[in-house]
């Protein structure tokens, strides 16, 4: 199941929520990312685009504080990644156990685990938690089932609730939009307007160059280092910035102006051990 990230320590409310000065990675020599600089607001939603391989979810897993950068510092709140406020992280769907053993409801109070301590069980009012965060996701007739027996969306709009009920401030989601079909994506958009609107900083890894310009207010494009960060219409996905991230998996197209296209394939397998 997802791993719960949850600390809870005073911090200024005014402060960038998560500031990455030159975050540097490699890994058995290799350059996985390289002097990542950006602030990154409270309250927004953050695309993080690139091509495979290009340290998208390794950048998610740095700040989760599932990993620790080789070189470099990430500030969460002015704490480091192991003793932050409450982050919620939602990994690829690839690396979920579905035949995990627990029910809807079961999985989104794990999300609940560090306010209720380890060895304590969930109170009424735990349970109202939950099931508000259900309902919140239009999930709430689905408490009783088995998670293993979702559609992908569902199962997103789950684990969206257990970020809910663990009162996250700071959410990351891996490929969130990955085989999920129309309305499903629609649906998670939407849950991720509620966030917004809560106050809730959101950064999504994504390949989807036309859902990040769309819908996120801005975006990150990587290639193993910061190629640009900023709103799309102030350039972030300029031609130039896609070039220079793409490379080779840009293509013009012959007769139309101006206009390129990628040839870049999602996968969600690992990239160098650490992923994409």
């Amino acid at each position: 199941m997802p791993r719960i990230i949850s600390h809870y320590l005073e911090h200024d409310a005014s402060a960038s929520p998560i500031h990455l000065h030159n975050v540097t990675l490699r890994y058995n020599g290799v350059s996985v990312l390289e002097e990542i600089n950006a602030d990154i607001p409270a309250g927004e939603r953050i695309a993080i685009v690139g091509p495979n391989g290009a340290g998208k979810t390794t950048l998610i897993k740095l700040i989760a504080g599932l990993i620790e950068p080789t070189q470099g510092e990430i500030n969460i709140f002015g704490h480091g990644p192991g003793g932050h406020i409450c982050i919620a992280y939602v990994p690829q769907r690839s690396e979920v156990d579905w035949d995990f053993p627990a029910n809807v409801a079961e999985v989104v109070m794990m999300g609940r685990i560090h306010q209720i301590g380890f060895f304590h069980w969930p109170t009424r009012a735990d349970w109202t938690i939950v099931h508000k965060a259900l309902d919140s996701v239009d999930m709430g007739a689905f408490s009783d089932h088995r998670i293993g027996e979702l559609s992908g969306g569902q199962q997103q709009r789950v684990f969206l609730a257990q970020a809910l009920s663990q009162e996250a401030e700071v959410v990351l989601l891996d490929e969130p939009f990955t085989g999920l079909d129309i309305p499903s994506q629609e649906a998670i958009l939407r849950i991720l307007d509620d966030l917004r609107q809560a106050g809730v900083t959101v950064l999504t890894a994504t390949h989807d160059l036309n859902l990040a310009a769309k819908y996120f207010d801005q975006v990150m494009l990587l290639n193993r280092r910061l190629i640009s960060y900023g709103p799309v219409e102030e350039g972030a996905l300029s031609q130039e910035a896609l070039i220079q991230a793409y490379r080779n998996q840009v293509h013009m197209l012959p007769g139309i102006d101006g206009a390129l296209i990628l040839s870049d394939t999602c996968c969600e397998g690992e990239d160098e051990g650490l992923g994409s």
